[in-house]
């Protein structure tokens, strides 16, 4: 991705323009009489700080954001793990009290029948394979009126592949390394895309099990992704897209019940 949300709509690229020119501004007379106020609360708060801290640093480098990115993942999978071992205890309880119980039994028998459906049974087949990336290009290469915005991979975009390839017809979904159901909301937070507890960054990967030529139709012909693809050629936007004849997808573990997939 509660985290701001990043909101930014992506429509057709504009035609770069000329800058425009800008016209000179007089500065306040008020400010050359701030200005030595400002300098000696800066001050005092140096001080201070120095003071506070000893002549150290006050922040750890140890804990910088990638560390604690890295460590709240290894926390995520122990914890994933943990919840696997428990369903497993879980199933093989059930299982031993169904032979007895003819509702336990008929309840196991509809989930066999529905998991196919709502993704929580591996399964495998033909796969189309979306990739999307930031530009790599530096903000200050662009031409006006492009922006820094411009060259990053938004919610949106990762949305409008997921909704194009449900609508070809795709039997199952992964993102990344994980399997998404048809429930799975995808959301932005900054630039990175943070999917049941774990953070990832761009390439962002998309696969979709089901008629190969099917799928990539609907790429073709859905208009955000249309729109996606004229960026790519505007400012060099990541798109690939490929094709395997064969590929296992996991069980989905999470909640069946409408989450968000949150991402960059």
């Amino acid at each position: 991705m509660p985290q701001a949300t990043d909101q930014q709509d992506r429509q057709e690229p504009r035609e770069p323009r000329e800058p425009h020119e800008q016209r000179n501004r007089v500065r306040p007379s008020a400010w050359a009489l701030v200005l030595p106020v400002v300098a000696g609360l800066a001050g005092a708060l140096f001080a201070t700080s120095y003071g506070t801290a000893h002549g150290t640093e006050l922040r750890s480098a140890g804990r910088d954001l990638p560390g604690l990115v890295a460590d709240q993942n290894r926390d995520v999978a122990t914890k994933a793990e943990q919840v696997r071992g428990l369903q497993s205890e879980v199933d093989q309880l059930s299982a031993k009290a169904a032979p007895g119980d003819a509702q336990v039994q008929g309840l196991q028998q509809q989930a066999a029948v529905l998991a196919p459906f709502v993704g929580t049974q591996a399964v495998r087949g033909p796969v189309v394979t979306v990739a999307l990336d930031d530009a790599h290009r530096s903000a200050a290469s662009l031409p006006k009126p492009y922006g820094p915005d411009d060259i990053v991979v938004h919610q949106q975009d990762v949305q409008g592949v997921v909704n194009a390839l449900w609508a070809g017809g795709a039997e199952a979904m992964m993102i990344q390394d994980q399997r998404v159901i048809a429930t799975s909301a995808v959301q932005c937070v900054g630039n990175t895309l943070l999917l049941q507890g774990r953070v990832y960054s761009p390439p962002y990967v998309i696969k979709a099990i089901g008629n190969t030529t099917s799928l990539k139709a609907a790429l073709d012909r859905d208009p955000q992704v249309r729109i996606y693809r004229e960026w790519v050629d505007a400012v060099g936007l990541g798109y690939d897209v490929a094709t395997t004849d064969q590929a296992d997808f996991p069980a989905y573990t999470g909640t069946i019940n409408l989450d968000r997939v949150t991402g960059g």
